[in-house]
């Protein structure tokens, strides 16, 4: 099968793109956009790995869903188009940013800058049904994703992985740690931020293991 994916992805993933389970996803998937309103549009579902190609990836952002409200998904965890009312947690994460870098909270919740920068921005599950958190849960999305995370384990050195919440901490145990950075605390969320995600200094933490490894820190 062939995906509209950027090359050095697709190169790695082709096994993916032709196993049966994908086979099916994109069956499932391809209906639902037919019959549903389906975020991200179509032309965004690999997003993230269109911005940031494999060999120029730095850190991994796990997030769960795509925002399932009109005009917000655009294909990256945690961001949402220019102009578009800044979310919650994306709110926390500004507030932690300024905290521990000292730079100002940004008017705009687009992360495109960062995938730029080699921020893979990757949720686990890349569609979802508007107003219907999940609803594209369990139909291979995550196997894929998984892939992701494995092939990123294995074939790359000194990258940082950040898993916020229990969902992307149980992600974990596909990751070298001997190779990795990995990173976690609670979510991002108004309902448990307070519980340890401010003040984990996770940014600053990025950027001098970045640092360390010879890379260009990220302009957070």
């Amino acid at each position: 099968m062939q995906v509209k994916i950027e090359e050095s992805w697709r190169q790695r993933l082709q096994t993916e793109f032709d196993a049966p389970y994908f086979e099916k996803l994109t069956s499932f998937v391809r209906q639902e956009y037919q019959q549903q309103r389906i975020f991200p549009p179509g032309r965004l579902i690999f997003n993230a790995f269109n911005l940031c190609p494999f060999d120029k990836t730095k850190v991994v952002i796990i997030g769960q869903d795509p925002y399932h409200e009109l005009g917000q998904a655009q294909g990256l965890s945690f961001s949402v188009p220019e102009g578009v009312r800044i979310p919650p947690s994306l709110i926390n994460i500004y507030k932690e940013i300024q905290d521990d870098l000292g730079i100002p909270m940004n008017p705009s919740g687009d992360l495109t800058r960062w995938a730029q920068q080699g921020v893979l921005l990757l949720n686990a599950t890349l569609t979802v049904r508007e107003g219907h958190a999940g609803s594209h849960q369990g139909h291979g999305w995550e196997q894929f994703t998984d892939a992701v995370i494995r092939i990123l384990s294995k074939e790359r050195t000194g990258l940082v992985f950040i898993l916020w919440g229990s969902y992307a901490q149980s992600k974990a145990y596909m990751i070298d740690q001997q190779k990795h950075l990995v990173l976690k605390s609670v979510h991002p969320s108004p309902l448990s931020a307070h519980r340890g995600f401010f003040g984990n200094h996770q940014f600053s933490r990025t950027n001098a293991y970045l640092e360390q490894q010879g890379l260009t820190p990220i302009q957070w």
